[in-house]
């Protein structure tokens, strides 16, 4: 059976994920080892890949052990505390912070320290625990309040003032019901603001993917487990096309999901490398030789 099968070409590493490993590889080209600061991407392929030519991920209980090491710090960015550790240690940082989330990181910080903390709150919408978050909350000295969903919002004091953010990898819709829901609760009083800052190279995928997904008769989405910006484009891929599987890897493939099937299309996350989509794409034309 001959099938049409399509990689989307608009999936696979976001430009953050892409300088932050090409500044691992950079390193690693020149010296044996290298320190990473949690896994450079959120999957295990890609990390695993990174590992055999000398990459190892640490976590922040083994960065204060650490002294005279080069670390890199990934796409999703660091509190303050973690360059003073650093340099408190002499570890050499090599920086591969996202731009739009070092931005971010700027912004919240600026007000953070210009607004009245005990009238004011920072608020991020975004995942409790995510690298990209913890680097946010820092900028406050840990007293932002992170709301994942609107029951989170009973946490808020809506007659103090809002100052809203967002993790760069949400969804913009999401975010817009948040910002009506805090809107409509918010007092007379109180001063509310909002800023989507949300990164548009992620955002943007979201129509394309959805069109990508309705050109197929089978879609499967290749992403880490871990990966947050996975999980809101397979939801909306899943939208457009409910014979839609998320896979890690060709290994995941069910020999029933191709039965009869003439059209399959195969897209991913900002943290899905390409060679991984052409690793299933190659699995599913040898099942059919």
């Amino acid at each position: 059976m001959k099938r049409n099968i399509e990689i989307d070409q608009s999936s696979g590493f976001c430009f953050g994920v892409v300088t932050a490993i090409q500044s691992a590889e950079k390193e690693l080209e020149q010296n044996s080892e290298l320190y990473c600061l949690g896994d450079i991407v959120h999957n295990s392929q890609e990390v695993a890949r990174l590992q055999q030519k000398g990459l190892i991920t640490i976590d922040h209980r083994q960065l204060q052990a650490m002294r005279g090491k080069s670390v890199l710090l990934r796409a999703h960015g660091e509190p303050p505390s973690t360059y003073e550790t650093a340099q408190k240690n002499r570890i050499h940082i090599i920086d591969a912070t996202c731009p739009v989330v070092l931005q971010l990181q700027k912004k919240i910080r600026k007000i953070y320290l210009s607004s009245d903390r005990n009238r004011s709150q920072i608020v991020i919408f975004g995942k409790i625990g995510h690298a990209e978050v913890n680097g946010l909350v820092g900028q406050t000295e840990g007293n932002a309040i992170v709301i994942e969903k609107k029951e989170d919002l009973a946490q808020l004091n809506f007659n103090k003032n809002i100052y809203l953010f967002s993790q760069t990898t949400m969804s913009v819709d999401d975010f817009k019901n948040i910002v009506e829901i805090i809107r409509s609760k918010a007092d007379s009083t109180a001063e509310f603001h909002s800023y989507d800052t949300i990164c548009r190279q992620v955002a943007n995928r979201i129509p394309n993917i959805k069109q990508f997904a309705e050109r197929h008769d089978l879609i499967l989405f290749v992403a880490g487990k871990k990966s947050s910006n996975g999980k809101v484009l397979l939801a909306e891929a899943l939208k457009a096309n409910p014979n839609t599987h998320p896979i890690t890897g060709a290994e995941d493939i069910r020999p029933e999901w191709l039965h009869k099937i003439s059209s399959i299309g195969i897209c991913g996350a900002t943290s899905t490398p390409k060679w991984l989509m052409e690793e299933v794409k190659t699995y599913i034309e040898k099942q059919d030789e």
